[in-house]
C-alpha cells in the first residue's frame, strides 16, 4: 500500500484522509495546525473523547451537529450542563448518543476550566509539555506513526489527576497531532513542511 497519495494537481497528502471532500480538506487546512485558542482546544477534547471506539470519519462527519449540541464548544456553558441536558443529548442523533462520552464531555468543561485557574490557560498547560515547540517527526509511511508515545500517557496520567475522563493515551495523542503540538504528517506530504513552518 502506498504511504502518500498523488491527486490531480500533484499534491502528495497523507493518505488516511482520503474518502471524502471534508476529510481532505479537514487534512489540508487544520490537521497539524499549531492551536493557541483555549476553545479550538476545547473543541477537539469533546470530538476525540467522542472518537473512542469509532473512526474520525465518523465524528468528523457530525461535528457541526457537536458543535450545536456544545454551544459552539463553549465551555462555560458546557461545564453548568444539567442532568436533563445531558439526557437531552442523549436522544440527539446529530452526535454519538453515548451517555458515557456525553458525561464526560461535561464532566471535562469544569475541569478544563480548573485548569485554566492554575495556568492561565488551558493552551499555557498543554504547550508546556513541550515547552511550547512542536515535536517535529519525520515518519515516511503510516505504519511508523505511533497511537500513543510516552508524552502522551504522561499527559493522559496528569490529565486523568486532574479528574479528566475519556481520555486515554491514544486519545491525547490524537489530540496532539491534530492541535500542531506534534507534527505527525508523513514527510512526503505537502503540508509536512507548511506546518512546520507555523510554528512560534
Amino acid at each position: 500500500m502506498t504511504n502518500f497519495i498523488l491527486n490531480q494537481t500533484d499534491t502528495f497528502r497523507c493518505p488516511w484522509c482520503l474518502g471524502f471532500e471534508q476529510y481532505i480538506q479537514y487534512h489540508d487546512e487544520e490537521w497539524g495546525v499549531p492551536v493557541y485558542s483555549d476553545r479550538k482546544h476545547f473543541e477537539f477534547l469533546v470530538l476525540e473523547s467522542a472518537q473512542a471506539g469509532l473512526s474520525w470519519a465518523t465524528i468528523l462527519k457530525k461535528r457541526e451537529g457537536y458543535a450545536r449540541a456544545f454551544k459552539d464548544f463553549d465551555y462555560q456553558v458546557v461545564a453548568d450542563f444539567t442532568g436533563a441536558d445531558i439526557e437531552n443529548l442523549i436522544g440527539n442523533p446529530a452526535i454519538v448518543r453515548n451517555r458515557l462520552k456525553i458525561a464526560a464531555a461535561v464532566n471535562n468543561a469544569g475541569k478544563f476550566m480548573e485548569i485554566q485557574k492554575h495556568y492561565g490557560t488551558f493552551t499555557d498547560y498543554i504547550w508546556g509539555f513541550v515547552e511550547g515547540k512542536p515535536v517535529q517527526n519525520e515518519w515516511k509511511s503510516l505504519s511508523s506513526v505511533p497511537a500513543a508515545t510516552e508524552l502522551s500517557n504522561q499527559i493522559a496520567r496528569d490529565l486523568k489527576q486532574k479528574g479528566f475522563k475519556f481520555l486515554g493515551s491514544t486519545i491525547v495523542y490524537s489530540h496532539l497531532q491534530a492541535t500542531g503540538i506534534v507534527n505527525d504528517h508523513l514527510v512526503q506530504c505537502f503540508r509536512h513542511q507548511e506546518v512546520k513552518r507555523m510554528a512560534r
